[in-house]
């Protein structure tokens, strides 16, 4: 599975959006949008690409497949069941969950299942690599050893990678998505309506109405 056929299934199911007139979280606008929401329901694919994360690491050794929730349990799950299918041994898949403070930590007694084990950890699409950077810590906090973080997409390939976040990283595919503060929005100043949809187009209304 190369780089175009990840996207092509987030072409396929709705998750990757272009030509459009996007509110980001940081609140900048951009023409483009990836919706991990949107691939989820699709089992079929989902588990496709899975089985490529599987494929890729089946020699590694790995013992558990990590992710943080909510998306990256189907992810873990999906891994770690392709792997032991693989491998002909169980690879158990695990999960964060996110505390108050937003950060990434084990609840449930899975820090017991991640020490002393070779840990794979699992995202969907990194663009601060924030979520992946919590998971890494928890896992180390664990005992766990890292061998690699493997993402669907990253959004942000000049500034996230291995050195960014401390860990062997493997992203099946990389986009570049340009973006603008507000001012600077030629997509603005073309009248070009915002999607309220996806991103944070309805809030942002919100935000202008008040």
């Amino acid at each position: 599975m190369t780089s175009d056929d990840v996207l092509a299934i987030f072409k396929k199911t709705g998750g990757y959006i272009t030509g459009s007139h996007i509110v980001y979280t940081s609140g900048k606008h951009g023409e483009a949008y990836l919706n991990k929401d949107a691939i989820y329901p699709h089992v079929a694919e989902i588990s496709a690409i899975c089985e490529e994360i599987a494929k890729r690491f089946q020699d590694k050794n790995i013992d558990v497949v990590a992710a943080p929730a909510l998306g990256g349990i189907i992810l873990s799950q999906w891994t770690a069941y392709h792997l032991s299918n693989i491998t002909k041994r169980e690879i158990l898949g695990v999960y964060t969950e996110k505390t108050p403070d937003k950060n990434q930590i084990f609840t449930r007694g899975y820090d017991a299942l991640v020490k002393g084990k070779r840990v794979l950890i699992v995202e969907d699409i990194t663009t601060t690599g924030g979520s992946v950077i919590k998971v890494i810590n928890s896992v180390k906090n664990a005992g766990g050893e890292i061998i690699a973080v493997c993402v669907l997409v990253n959004r942000d390939p000049v500034n996230i990678n291995s050195q960014s976040i401390g860990a062997p990283f493997y992203p099946l595919a990389e986009v570049k998505m340009q973006a603008w503060i507000e001012s600077d929005c030629p997509l603005c100043q073309k009248g070009v309506p915002i999607n309220t949809t996806v991103g944070k187009g309805r809030e942002y209304f919100k935000k202008t109405a008040s």
